[in-house]
């Protein structure tokens, strides 16, 4: 068990929760009319896991505006491609039919308790966090997901950025700041979040249709990094007939790969200046903004152990 932390922001990386929630639990919880209800009940408790073990004070569920958004599509055509669901309109992502009635549920939660979320029209949620965080100048930041792509934002200052990641579920969650994240992939602990986005550059990504560098996996763009200290370092050395440090399979690698190259970092790294639309102030409520919703939403959709452990997560902060 992570130990509780001081006051602190804290963003969800929403899609990933529920996603990850969806596939945790079993469809046979369900509501009354036979709905399931598991990602909304499994994101539930993760945010109650959120309050009563993080101590989270300040909270955002940040959300998808676009899930694939046209300047990274622009960019590489590839990004998330193989995600569209087919015969989709408007090039919607594939999502499983019992998944996608539980996200108007998920929402219709959080605005009866009075949780803020937070969105920015045309990016998607890493974007949205990617930007909070990188404004914050008041309490340190937790950044809760269960994808990789966001340890990029982890920072010392002005404010502590890290990221709790719950790929392996909560029991085995990773706290993950500069350090942690340097030891961990073998970068440099200086700017370790920004040499996390350029050694995904190289690695690429198949899961979001990134195709990274030929010949090129996660060691060695993470050496590569560490090596020269950025990924601008290494493409610059590419063309510097007076650099000796590269390889030459390596060299030949990353020129084959140079449209790539040109246009992945578009792709990856996170936006810090998107215009964020938030529905609410971002203080965790004492209490739910509208009790006899909370209580209807409950009782329509079976959420009869789940909300209450909220609710009581939320009550107990005013003692």
């Amino acid at each position: 068990m992570l130990a509780p932390v001081s006051s602190r922001l804290v963003l969800l990386d929403s899609a990933s929760l529920y996603f990850r929630a969806f596939y945790a639990l079993p469809e046979s919880m369900t509501a009354p009319d036979g709905t399931p209800v598991n990602a909304v009940r499994g994101f539930i408790d993760t945010i109650t896991k959120v309050i009563t073990d993080r101590g989270a004070t300040r909270l955002v569920a940040c959300l998808d505006a676009d899930w694939r958004p046209e300047f990274r599509v622009a960019a590489l055509p590839s990004y998330k491609a193989h995600r569209v669901a087919e015969g989709g309109v408007g090039g919607e992502e594939d999502v499983p039919d019992t998944l996608t009635p539980q996200v108007p549920i998920i929402l219709d939660v959080l605005d009866a308790v009075g949780i803020a979320t937070a969105e920015a029209v045309g990016y998607e949620a890493d974007d949205v966090i990617g930007t909070l965080a990188a404004r914050e100048t008041t309490d340190p930041v937790e950044v809760i997901t269960g994808d990789r792509d966001l340890f990029q934002v982890v920072r010392d200052e002005p404010v502590p950025v890290r990221v709790l990641y719950l790929g392996r579920g909560w029991a085995k969650a990773e706290l993950l700041g500069p350090v942690e994240l340097a030891a961990k992939y073998g970068l440099p602990e200086t700017d370790a979040g920004p040499a996390y986005a350029g050694m995904a550059v190289l690695r690429g990504d198949p899961s979001d249709g990134l195709p990274g560098v030929a010949g090129i996996g996660e060691k060695t763009a993470a050496k590569l990094v560490k090596e020269f200290g950025s990924l601008q370092a290494v493409l610059d050395a590419v063309h510097d007939p007076r650099d000796r440090k590269l390889t030459t399979r390596a060299r030949t690698a990353l020129l084959a790969a140079q449209d790539y190259l040109a246009v992945a970092p578009t792709v990856v790294n996170v936006a810090t200046d998107a215009k964020i639309l938030q529905d609410r102030p971002d203080d965790v409520p004492v209490a739910p903004a509208d009790r006899d919703r909370v209580e209807e939403l409950t009782q329509r959709w079976g959420l009869g152990s789940s909300l209450p452990r909220l609710l009581n997560a939320l009550e107990r902060r005013r003692g």
